[in-house]
Formats: C-alpha cells, sequence, structure tokens
C-alpha cells in the first residue's frame, strides 16, 4: 500500500485534543450531520408513506421512489469525485446542504396550497439523491481534514453511532408527526435539517485547501481520464475490491429491503403507522450498538479481522425478518434487522477508517467515488428486484431473496487477504 496517508502532515491544535468532544470543528460537523441525519430518518418514512396513504401508489411504484433516490449514485458518482478533489470540499458540502433544503422544503410547501402528487414525490426524491452523491463523497473525503489518522477510528464510530441512532429515532418521530400535521407537512423537519446543517459547516474552522496544480504534467488530465482513475486504484488493490463488493452486495439487499419494508408491514402484516415507525426504529437500534462497539471491539480483535467476523457473524440473522407475522412476531423483523445493523455498522467504521488513512490524499475523493460507484450501483438493481420480485412473486417471497444477500456479505471478506490479517498492515 502506498505509504502516504489521508490525514494533515502536521496535526492542528485541535487535532491534538485527546477527546473528540473536545474538538470545537468535530462537534460542528457532529452536530450538523446529526441533525441532517434525523431529518433524513424522518423522510425515510414519509415519502414511502405518503405514497401508499395518501397518493395510493401500487408496490412497483413505491419501489421506483427507492430507485429514484439510488439510481443517480450509479451516474454521478465518478463525476462527483473529481469535482470533489478539485474544488473545496466543505464549501460544495455547503451548497448540497442549501440545495436539499429547498427540494424537501418543496413538499410542505405544495402540501400548504393542495396535493402532492406521486411525479413530485419522485422529482424530490431523485434531486436530494442527486445532490447527496456529492456531498456524502466530500463528507467522507473531508474528514481527514478535521481528524488525525489516530482519531480515525473514533471520529467515524461517533458518526457512524448518531447516524443510526438517528435513523433509529427518525421513523418512530416521523409517524408520530404524520399523525399530528399529516405526512406531507411534516417533512418541513427534513428541510429545515438541512438549513441547520449548512450553518454548522460554516462556522467550522479546519483547513478547506483548493487542490494544487500538478506542476509535473504539461498537458492537464482530462475530465474523463480523472474519472476513472479512482476506479482503477480501488479495483486494483485487493483488500479495496473485497470492500466494494462485499458493500455493493450489502447495498442491494438493503435497498430491496428498503422499497418493500413499508408497504410489507402495513399490507401484509397489517401494521398502523405508528407501529412501523417502532418496528423499523427498533431494528435500526442495533446499528447504533454496533457503532458504540467499533472501536473497542477492534482494539481487542484486530482492525482487519473485526470487518469480515463481524458479517459472519451477524449478517446471517437478516433472514429472521420474513418470519415476522402480525402482532409480537414483529419482534423477529425487528431483532433481525438489528443484529444484521450491529455488525453492519462494526464493519462500516473499520473500513472507512481503513480507507481514510491509506489512501493518498490527493486521490482520496477519486477512489471514494470509484468504491461509491460501484458499491452504489448495485441500489437501483435493489429497488428493482424488490419491485419486480415483490409484483411477480409476492412481497413475501421478495423480502427473502433480498435477506439471502444480506446474509451472504461476509463470504467477500473471507476471500481477500483479510482474511489472514489481524490488523492492516503498515505501509
Amino acid at each position: 500500500m502506498p505509504d502516504k496517508t489521508a490525514s494533515t502532515a502536521t496535526p492542528l491544535p485541535s487535532q491534538a485534543r485527546t477527546s473528540l468532544w473536545r474538538d470545537r470543528d468535530f462537534l460542528l460537523l457532529w452536530g450538523g450531520g446529526a441533525t441532517s441525519d434525523l431529518g433524513s430518518a424522518v423522510s425515510t418514512l414519509l415519502i414511502p408513506l405518503m405514497a401508499v396513504q395518501d397518493v395510493g401508489a401500487t408496490t412497483f411504484q413505491i419501489a421506483m421512489l427507492s430507485l429514484a433516490r439510488r439510481l443517480p449514485a450509479a451516474v454521478l458518482s465518478l463525476p462527483a469525485g473529481v469535482a470533489v478533489d478539485r474544488l473545496r470540499k466543505r464549501r460544495l458540502m455547503i451548497w448540497c446542504q442549501v440545495l436539499c433544503a429547498v427540494a424537501m422544503g418543496s413538499v410542505p410547501a405544495v402540501a400548504f396550497f393542495g396535493h402532492v402528487h406521486l411525479w413530485q414525490l419522485y422529482v424530490v426524491t431523485a434531486a436530494v439523491g442527486s445532490v447527496g452523491v456529492f456531498f456524502g463523497i466530500a463528507d467522507l473525503s473531508y474528514l481527514p481534514n478535521v481528524l488525525t489518522r489516530d482519531q480515525l477510528v473514533d471520529g467515524n464510530a461517533k458518526l457512524n453511532a448518531t447516524e443510526t441512532a438517528s435513523d433509529a429515532a427518525g421513523p418512530a418521530l416521523g409517524a408520530l408527526l404524520a399523525g399530528v400535521v399529516t405526512a406531507a407537512r411534516a417533512v418541513a423537519v427534513d428541510g429545515v435539517s438541512y438549513v441547520i446543517a449548512a450553518a454548522t459547516l460554516v462556522l467550522m474552522r479546519s483547513p478547506d485547501p483548493a487542490r494544487e496544480p500538478d506542476r509535473s504534467r504539461t498537458t492537464p488530465v482530462s475530465f474523463r481520464v480523472a474519472m476513472t482513475v479512482g476506479l482503477r486504484y480501488a479495483w486494483r488493490n485487493p483488500v479495496l475490491r473485497a470492500i466494494a463488493c462485499c458493500t455493493a452486495t450489502a447495498n442491494l439487499g438493503i435497498v430491496a429491503v428498503g422499497s418493500l419494508e413499508v408497504v410489507y408491514l402495513v399490507r401484509s402484516l397489517h401494521a398502523p403507522a405508528p407501529v412501523v415507525g417502532v418496528v423499523l426504529g427498533a431494528g435500526v437500534l442495533g446499528g447504533f450498538v454496533g457503532s458504540l462497539v467499533a472501536r473497542p471491539l477492534t482494539a481487542r480483535v484486530g482492525n482487519a479481522r473485526v470487518m469480515w467476523l463481524s458479517l459472519i457473524v451477524c449478517a446471517p440473522f437478516a433472514m429472521m425478518m420474513p418470519l415476522a407475522s402480525p402482532g409480537y412476531g414483529l419482534i423477529l423483523y425487528s431483532f433481525g434487522w438489528a443484529v444484521f445493523n450491529a455488525g453492519g455498522a462494526v464493519y462500516q467504521t473499520a473500513q472507512m477508517a481503513y480507507r481514510q488513512s491509506t489512501i493518498p490524499k490527493e486521490l482520496l475523493g477519486r477512489v471514494n467515488a470509484g468504491i461509491r460507484w460501484m458499491v452504489w450501483s448495485t441500489m437501483p438493481l435493489g429497488a428493482l428486484l424488490g419491485g419486480i420480485v415483490g409484483t411477480w412473486l409476492g412481497l413475501h417471497t421478495a423480502l427473502w431473496v433480498a435477506t439471502a444477500f444480506l446474509a451472504a456479505t461476509g463470504f467477500w471478506l473471507l476471500a481477500s487477504p483479510l482474511r489472514g490479517w489481524r490488523d492492516i498492515p503498515e505501509a
């Protein structure tokens, strides 16, 4: 592996502190991200709930909402990586949050004066998904400017824990708001959350340097060639390639489940909206627990071994979800989802820290974009899988197929050099 790291060569004074909870810039990044995550989690329930209850959308139409949000990743990830490496990352993140606020704010605005139509839900979902591609890559690539290499596991664990806690609380909060002010108007919470996140980014002081031109080249690298650099780097590295294949398989199953779960719980298991929120929120809590134990577990097990071990142990529990039944049988859905998410959070924390600390800084945006293109390109397929199988063979069968993909995710890592390592070797 290259001997360059993704962190700054000389730690800033704020980076030298032992506790990240005393780091002003990290707290701003964390606080804004937590607010935005909670708002997004609220909309994750409200948008399909509106489609089911207010618009009367079919199973396939609801699955297409998931496709509309995920498809931009397959189209925009590679050019977004070049843009992130060429632009100031924090400034780009601020504009992304502002654009998402405008898009989400249009839903309650239209609902206030009339009726929200399915086509608007598609447009808003696609817009937020497109802007989110740029924000996600910039966010992942900007964190090493805020933290040192030794702080990355801890920082990613805290950010992931907050994200999963928001994902757990969001559906329940969304269901509550939908009952009080209607689902369409409750989406305003997400719009406000984007505004708050943009404000916290404005207040940060960590360096946000523009890319310095490569003076060793007589001719500039074309945009098309630059898009493929990160993809080639990731695919030629056996560990990054295994991580990409593992995450791509997981994302296919996760999106397939996500495109089915609201309509499955409402129409097949006859769960009312508040119960749906509790079931989904309880399932996501497993990810919060996994994020909390990621750092001590990584120290005990090893930062290489923990990646595959967490998935081999936890991922098969996802196949408990199709065993759920009405009433107390819904606990099986939440429990299987929670254990899978716990293992996924540990894996996610470890692999993100590995990427941020080993990929050369000048390539970080493009390599992250290349990996994201690979792992997000399966998301539209997951939405199509859920929609087509759910329509042709039924929701229950489709859920079995989706959870089978989740159960198999860890085997990609066992086929990589990670299997023989306890810790990632130093360069």
